[in-house]
């Protein structure tokens, strides 16, 4: 089967392997129905978030009915974002998520920004965050009674990242099929944890539940919605792989309706039960909130918890993989990223193994860093920056392209909603962490050179443009690539 490099010249890949493909065509096969959909979504924001964030979240707001507060803003507020994403979705149906809609309604100069973001920091880093959760939780089994090695920590979690990295590299099937059993071991695991809390209830256990030392700084209260937004981050990865949803119209709203909700009192159910049982200082004082929670209540079977905490968080890094390569494919197939990384795996129909490979040797960089909270202020300040502006793209859109299809037309009040609180928690803690937001700017705008030197440079010299062609033909043969087929 031929295939095409850099400067449109053609090269073949081994065609005993994709006989298989000379009548279906190259391209993402719609593989994913509602309960594939939703275990994404749900695998994909339950993650680390809600056995870290209590912490992040309760060292802000300084009172426990403040944090739960917070809990339930930020749950609402992720729901108005993703039904505001149900129309983009809709409306404009290609992978990428965000990326694209930024990229079509905004122009190429923000869109490959929002790209470089997400691809620089807001991905391997929250990869990082959810798998140094999992290596912490996996690792108190061995040291039930004290601190484990720092190093051991890390080891385990670089272990997680490949692992996973590899499954997604290889079979779609074999990543759906994680991503579902995870999902339903991490629901277990918080269920657990609920009734847990619905039985300390009932014995009265509410003497912590007060509004004493509430933080009146609003820029600190503006600065704890980046830990619990980030709890509930992953909401909008279904749109990046919507190009391989069954019924995109009837799955794509039914999958984030029904997703968001679900977390949503998850999360709060779960605040309320950890709170029932600690203290703010107990919380505060620990790494493992889970764990601390178990050891207190659960006697011998407290070993139960960090089991299926980690099973939650190992779910929730394969659940950043399974979506993160569709990205970098997006980008590719815009111009914006190298040609072969908007081609398709010849065996079992997947983008370029490469990206993957690229997102897991970043989040293997951010490894390095000691303080999870640094990481989780620069996921938010980039991620919340970015969906506003894909949000602001629907009203721009219903006025520049009102004769557009429309499935789904959401009431404007929502994205107007929806932009006010972007710029509440995205200027404000500047001011309150300038540090931390500093610099994650300054990464971003290390996009800026790279645009006009590789994207918006058209003239290149021919000695450059055969490099990249002969490159590309290299890397086809490699990886077993050929470009996707249009209509």
């Amino acid at each position: 089967m031929a295939g095409k490099d850099g400067k449109g010249n053609y090269t073949t890949v081994n065609n005993a392997k994709v006989e298989a493909m000379d009548e279906e065509g190259v391209g993402l096969k719609a593989s994913l129905g509602l309960v594939q959909g939703c275990t994404i979504i749900i695998g994909s924001i339950i993650g680390s978030g809600i056995f870290i964030a209590p912490g992040g979240v309760l060292k802000e707001v300084g009172s426990i009915n403040m944090s739960i507060t917070v809990w339930v803003i930020s749950g609402l507020f992720s729901m108005i974002g993703a039904y505001c994403y149900a129309e983009l979705g809709l409306l404009i149906r290609k992978p990428g998520g965000d990326y694209t809609y930024i990229l079509d309604t905004l122009g190429p100069f923000i869109g490959f920004i929002r790209l470089w973001a997400e691809c620089l920091i807001v991905r391997p880093c929250t990869i990082t965050i959810v798998a140094l959760t999992f290596s912490k939780y996996a690792v108190k089994l061995l040291f039930p009674e004290c601190n484990p090695p720092y190093e051991s920590e890390r080891m385990l979690a670089a272990a997680c990242i490949c692992l996973l990295t590899f499954v997604n590299c290889w079979e779609v099937k074999w990543a759906t099929f994680v991503q579902d059993i995870f999902t339903y071991a991490k629901l277990l695991a918080l269920f657990i944890i609920i009734a847990t809390g619905f039985v300390q209830l009932g014995r009265g256990k509410v003497e912590n539940f007060t509004w004493d030392d509430t933080e009146t700084d609003v820029r600190k209260i503006a600065l704890s919605f980046y830990s619990g937004l980030f709890a509930y981050n992953g909401w909008n990865y279904l749109n990046f792989v919507i190009e391989e949803l069954q019924d995109p119209v009837r799955n794509l709203p039914r999958a984030i309706s029904i997703s968001c909700v679900l977390v949503t009192v998850v999360y709060v159910l779960v605040n309320i039960a950890f709170y029932t049982t600690l203290s703010i200082p107990e919380v505060l004082g620990s790494e493992a909130v889970a764990v601390t929670f178990a050891e207190r209540l659960y006697g011998n079977f407290a070993f139960m918890i960090p089991v299926f905490v980690a099973m939650s968080t190992f779910g929730g890094v394969n659940g950043i993989l399974l979506t993160s390569s569709r990205l970098f494919y997006a980008g590719a197939c815009e111009g914006q990223m190298p040609e072969i990384l908007s081609m398709i795996q010849v065996i079992f129909y997947l983008p370029c193994r490469s990206t993957g490979i690229i997102h897991a040797l970043l989040s293997l960089v951010y490894l390095c860093s000691s303080d999870i909270y640094a990481l989780i202020n620069y996921v938010g300040f980039a991620t919340w920056v970015s969906i506003g502006l894909a949000v602001f793209c629907l009203p721009w859109l219903r006025w520049k392209h009102p004769e557009w299809e429309r499935p789904i037309k959401v009431h404007l009040i929502f994205p107007i909603i929806y932009i006010i609180c972007t710029i509440f928690i995205t200027v404000v803690p500047m001011i309150a962490s300038p540090i931390e937001t500093g610099i994650g700017i300054a990464i971003i705008a290390t996009g800026v050179p790279v645009y006009f030197v590789f994207i918006a440079w058209k003239n290149k010299p021919p000695v450059v443009l055969k490099f990249i062609g002969l490159l590309t033909i290299v890397l086809q043969k490699m990886l077993l690539v050929v470009p996707k087929e249009t209509d």
